[in-house]
């Protein structure tokens, strides 16, 4: 397997048995200022099974176009899981090519558009990093909201800092601008007919429970898990409850 670390739109294969991958291929996409990292637990896990790809959502400015770019370099037919931002461009890349997804896994995300006010937050920290203050940003706006409290003293700010310090100012400005702009992807939800998994940190302050409770309820058949001890990121803070998690609805 390839190393996993840095970089975005690699594919990672998994074990192999008589030359055949023995399950679907599984695309990851990461969140914002984020990448392969985030699933380093889970690829271990998983990749004895499934041929395991990250997907690139770090060249455009619109969830619309990031999600045309990974199904370009997908697989013709796989799982998705997203984290985040990685979500919302999953759920973009369902309505553009329903057909080639088996099953989909929404992961501290959220399906609604931006408010206004998250709308103007947005503005203001891109004009700060367009500054030279992506550092600053990260760590006194964007960490926090993600992490609780002050990131140099969480287990992972340190990994996060890294991230953002290697995808750099031009990705803050192109994924925030994605954001900032996206549709609303709620009714993509209710004509879905995949396979779903919704996963939340029971602690996740930037999209709590009940707004996956609400993007469960949307989707026919969908299953609802909230991994205990974990924020915003339960793939790094409870890994072996996540995979478990991802296990249960890839074998599904």
């Amino acid at each position: 397997m390839r190393d996993a670390a840095p970089g975005n739109g690699i594919g990672l294969s998994g074990s192999e048995a008589g030359g055949r991958m023995s399950a679907l291929p599984l695309v990851f996409l990461p969140g914002m200022m984020c990448d392969a990292r985030v699933f380093v637990p889970q690829i271990g896990a998983l990749s004895r099974r499934h041929a395991i790809h990250i997907g690139n959502i770090t060249a455009h400015d619109s969830i619309e176009e990031l999600a045309r770019s990974v199904l370009v370099t997908a697989p013709l037919r796989f799982a998705l899981a997203g984290h985040a931002m990685g979500g919302m461009v999953a759920m973009a890349m369902l309505l553009q090519a329903p057909e080639r997804i088996r099953c989909l896994a929404l992961m501290d995300s959220d399906a609604r558009a931006d408010s206004a006010r998250t709308a103007g937050r947005r503005g203001r920290q891109m004009a700060r990093v367009e500054a030279g203050e992506l550092e600053s940003v990260m760590r006194d706006e964007v960490l926090p909201e993600c992490l609780g409290g002050d990131p140099a003293d969480t287990r992972f700010g340190a990994l996060c800092m890294e991230m953002a310090r290697d995808l750099g100012a031009q990705v803050f400005l192109r994924q925030s601008a994605a954001l900032r702009d996206r549709p609303d992807l709620r009714e993509v939800l209710e004509r879905s007919a995949v396979p779903t998994l919704v996963l939340c940190g029971e602690s996740d302050a930037l999209f709590p429970v009940e707004v996956h409770r609400r993007m469960q309820e949307r989707i026919a058949g969908a299953r609802l898990a909230v991994i205990p001890g974990a924020g915003h990121l339960p793939t790094l803070e409870a890994p072996e409850a996540t995979t478990r998690a991802l296990e249960a609805w890839l074998a599904a």
